[in-house]
């Protein structure tokens, strides 16, 4: 019990010091396995669900860019996935995993941020992203990361607060599969 208050206690402490600035974005951490396999998502414009792992297998549906879907199986440069949350009624087939990004963690902006070239400020500005804008993060590069960009990626530069917040994440992260194992 006395494990439980101190990890409270910590985990309050964390919490309270990663509001001392503004944060400016929110790394949002990966959903984990679902019910049904891990979530994924469409890192291209559009991505066919064929019925067999072969690129001249029957279409089944066509996925877009963002949408999410479960993975249940890889193999081969594909993956086996459910196209709804029911098992029964949504369809299943294989898509092309070259195209596709299992169990990300999501870049939330909290103000207009630029999306650079490579990881310099002074590199081209290939987009500006609108506030409240979701990303899956491909890399996590230290002070930068790479996010997905509709088929293509660009760099964002992480400030102070974004750091902080990261390893906020990270660390509760940490903590909570700390205290599962205590009980």
């Amino acid at each position: 019990m006395r494990k439980r208050i101190w990890l409270a206690i910590l985990l309050s402490m964390i919490l309270t010091f990663a509001d001392v600035e503004s944060i400016h974005a929110e790394i949002l951490p990966a959903c984990g396995e679902g019910q049904i396999g891990y979530q994924a998502v469409v890192l291209c414009e559009s991505l066919t669900v064929r019925q067999d792992r072969s690129a001249s297998s029957r279409a089944v549906k066509t996925l877009h860019y963002g949408d999410t879907f479960a993975v249940q199986d890889s193999w081969d440069g594909w993956a086996s996935c459910f196209t709804s949350d029911d098992v029964n009624a949504g369809q299943t087939g294989w898509v092309n995993s070259d195209y596709i990004i299992v169990n990300p963690t999501w870049y939330r902006t909290d103000d207009a941020t630029p999306v650079y070239a490579w990881n310099d400020t002074m590199s081209p500005k290939v987009a500006l992203l609108s506030k409240g804008t979701v990303l899956p993060i491909l890399k996590d590069e230290g002070e930068w990361l790479i996010v997905s960009l509709r088929g293509a990626s660009g760099w964002i530069y992480k400030n102070a607060s974004d750091r902080l917040n990261a390893e906020t994440v990270e660390t509760i992260g940490l903590i909570t599969n700390h205290s599962i194992l205590i009980n």
